[in-house]
């Protein structure tokens, strides 16, 4: 489920779309820490902000949906009265339910949330005691469930409102990662093994890696909405910041399988490096610091190239995640042209105007955003169904259930991938919001 809302948060089968995102919910606007770039900050009214939005751009994400193998639920004689087959047959329709939303493009948040609920307030049954203490259910250890690994193993336009969405469902995201690895995985009575999804490394880089792209959505909003450079500067830099942790958290990992979501979390790291020291660049020339600009956006210019070198890379790498070509994105070429004509324009003025030296040395970025930063929406899931009485749980019968015969090796499952819907990309780059 986490990786469908981690996929919701991206709108589509494997490309986010930035530049126009929305204002916070109602009843979330005092809060200060995730206002930037989701408010205009200079009075202007709603409607006017509005007009004041460009085209959408795009960009991209690498995580594709986890599959996982049909699960029955079909205990035949553990199941032994009415109450245990209801129960059986509520929580094989709700999963099923919940799959089919995972490929279903006119699923929105508040689907996808309703058939999680439904699904996991069943499941608890199965996980806790009925009586509300620390015990286990017992049947705690009756089903298991297999899903593939994310290293083991298109271009729609969104709308404002849709923004939105992207931006909480990745704080969402991270906070389902989060509660899984604090409150869950602990349980398990096999640790995870190294390189799986539930291993700590693996967990904490989609904690980052949501985090850090729910910043970019605030990053494209507080550009389009032309916030002022020092905001859009730190913001970026934090971003960078964030996908250089995520690359560091995978170090550790076998090249032959973290490799291509290391080139993609790299990449990202870079391009929003350029993107801080292009906009700390105007920040610097406002300040009338043109050479300390000039060095900021050549800079920008190396990482930059950086970027684009690694898109390249990224296309050309074996692993999982979509095969794409980032550089051809418009999002990322008019960064190229930003930095392109902000340093053009720096040393015009240079030349005509201030006549500064240029320094041998890059400013050192220590920018520090005081709004718009990302944190985990902290999740808890849903109460135990109200199906669940000591009746219900009475009717399975664990003594009868067949008993497991070790002395066979049994064949590995094969858990078919999941077909995700195909978005083909539009000519036109975006949308408008009217």
């Amino acid at each position: 489920m986490v990786s469908a809302v981690h996929k919701n948060a991206c709108g589509d089968g494997g490309h986010i779309s930035f530049g126009a995102c929305a204002r916070l919910p109602p009843g979330t606007a005092r809060r200060r820490e995730e206002e930037a770039g989701w408010q205009a900050g200079s009075g202007r009214s709603e409607l006017d902000l509005r007009k004041h939005l460009e085209k959408m751009t795009h960009w991209f994400h690498r995580n594709p949906l986890k599959a996982t193998a049909p699960v029955s639920f079909n205990y035949y004689g553990v199941a032994s009265g009415p109450p245990a087959s209801k129960i059986c047959n509520d929580i094989r329709s709700s999963r099923a339910r919940l799959l089919e939303l995972f490929t279903d493009l006119s699923c929105n948040p508040e689907m996808m949330k309703s058939a999680a609920d439904s699904y996991f307030s069943l499941l608890q049954g199965f996980i806790n005691s009925l009586d509300e203490s620390t015990q286990e259910s017992k049947l705690r250890y009756i089903q298991n469930f297999k899903w593939t690994d994310t290293l083991q193993g298109q271009v729609p336009s969104i709308t404002e409102d849709e923004a939105k969405e992207v931006h909480r469902s990745l704080k969402v995201a991270a906070g389902i990662f989060k509660h899984l690895k604090e409150s869950h995985i602990p349980k398990l009575i096999t640790p995870a093994e190294k390189g799986r999804d539930l291993e700590t490394r693996l967990i904490d880089t989609y904690i980052i890696q949501c985090q850090a792209e729910a910043q970019e959505v605030t990053i494209a909003r507080a550009i389009e909405l032309k916030h002022a450079p020092g905001l859009i500067a730190a913001l970026a830099y934090e971003t960078a910041n964030f996908y250089q942790k995520a690359d560091h958290t995978l170090s550790s990992l076998e090249p032959a399988y973290s490799a291509k979501w290391r080139k993609y979390l790299h990449l990202k790291m870079c391009f929003y490096t350029a993107y801080a020291y292009c906009y700390h660049g105007q920040t610097l020339l406002a300040s009338d610091k043109c050479g300390e600009a000039i060095r900021s956006l050549q800079e920008a210019e190396k990482f930059y190239a950086k970027a684009e070198a690694l898109c390249k890379d990224y296309g050309e790498t074996k692993g999982p995640g979509p095969t794409v070509k980032p550089s051809g994105h418009l999002f990322f070429r008019k960064l190229g042209n930003l930095v392109k004509n902000t340093l053009e324009k720096c040393q015009r003025e240079n030349g005509f105007i201030y006549f500064q030296k240029i320094p041998a040395e890059a400013p050192q970025l220590e920018l520090k955003a005081n709004y718009g930063l990302v944190e985990p929406v902290p999740f808890e899931f849903p109460p135990t169904s109200a199906h669940w009485t000591p009746e219900t749980l009475a009717a399975f019968d664990l003594t009868k259930r067949p008993k497991d015969d070790n002395t066979k090796p049994k064949p590995e499952e094969e858990v078919k991938p999941v077909k995700e819907p195909d978005i083909k990309p539009q000519k036109d780059t975006g949308c408008y919001i009217s």
